[in-house]
C-alpha cells in the first residue's frame, strides 16, 4: 500500500512538473512570438526609411548633376568666347605689328627723303608734314601696347577660369605664358614694363598714355 501511494504522488508531481515546463514553454514561445512582430515591424519601418532615403538622395545627386552640367556648359561657353577674343587680340596685334613697321618705314624713308632735299636745297627748314611721321609711329606703337595689355588680360581671364582662381588672384607672368600667342609674354614696343594685377584688375603699362580704355 506504501508503494502504490509513493507511485502516485511520483505521477502527481511529474504531472505538476510537465504542466510547469509546458507553460514556462508557452511564456516563452508568446515572448518570442511577440519579439518577431516587433522586429518584423522595425524591419518595415526600416526598408521604408531606406527607400525614402534612397530617392531623395537620387533627387538630390540628379539636381546637383543638372546644376553641375549648367554650370560646365556656361564655363565651356566662357572659355570659348575667351579663344574667340584671343584670336581676335592676336589678329590685331599682327595686323597693328605691320602697320607700325609700315609707319617706321614710311617715316625713315621721309626722313632721308627730307635730309637730302635739305642738302640739296642748303637750308636748314623741314617740311612742315614732317613732325606728322613720328607721331604715326608713335600712336602704332601705342595700339600695339594696348592690343598686348589685351591679350595680358584674356590670358589672365582663361587662366583664372580654368584654375577656379578668385578676382583677387594675381597669376605670374610664366603662369599665364600657356594662354598667350607662341607662348610668349608680350613685350611693349615703346620700351615700357607691363603689371599684371589681379584677375579683376586690367593690366598696366608704366608709359604714359598705355592703357586699356575704361
Amino acid at each position: 500500500m506504501t508503494l502504490k501511494r509513493w507511485v502516485l504522488w511520483l505521477c502527481i508531481v511529474a504531472l505538476l512538473a510537465g504542466e510547469f515546463f509546458l507553460f514556462s514553454a508557452n511564456r516563452q514561445k508568446e515572448a518570442a512570438q511577440v519579439a518577431m512582430r516587433e522586429a518584423k515591424q522595425e524591419a518595415g519601418l526600416l526598408r521604408v526609411q531606406l527607400d525614402q532615403l534612397k530617392n531623395s538622395s537620387v533627387a538630390v545627386l540628379s539636381a546637383e548633376n543638372a546644376r553641375l552640367r549648367a554650370e560646365n556648359q556656361k564655363l565651356t561657353q566662357k572659355f570659348s568666347q575667351l579663344q574667340n577674343e584671343n584670336n581676335q587680340l592676336r589678329s590685331s596685334r599682327q595686323q597693328l605689328t605691320k602697320q607700325l613697321e609700315a609707319a617706321s618705314a614710311d617715316a625713315q624713308q621721309q626722313q632721308e627723303q627730307s635730309q637730302t632735299e635739305n642738302q640739296q636745297a642748303a637750308a636748314p627748314a623741314q617740311p612742315a608734314e614732317q613732325p606728322a611721321r613720328p607721331q604715326s609711329a608713335e600712336a602704332a606703337q601705342r595700339n600695339i601696347c594696348i592690343n598686348n595689355l589685351r591679350q595680358i588680360d584674356a590670358a589672365k581671364q582663361q587662366w583664372a577660369l580654368e584654375n577656379s582662381k578668385t578676382d583677387d588672384a594675381i597669376p605670374t607672368a610664366l603662369e599665364l605664358l600657356p594662354f598667350l600667342q607662341d607662348n610668349q609674354f608680350p613685350m611693349c614696343p615703346s620700351g615700357g614694363t607691363y603689371t599684371i594685377n589681379a584677375v579683376a584688375v586690367p593690366p598696366a603699362c608704366s608709359v604714359p598714355g598705355h592703357a586699356l580704355p575704361q
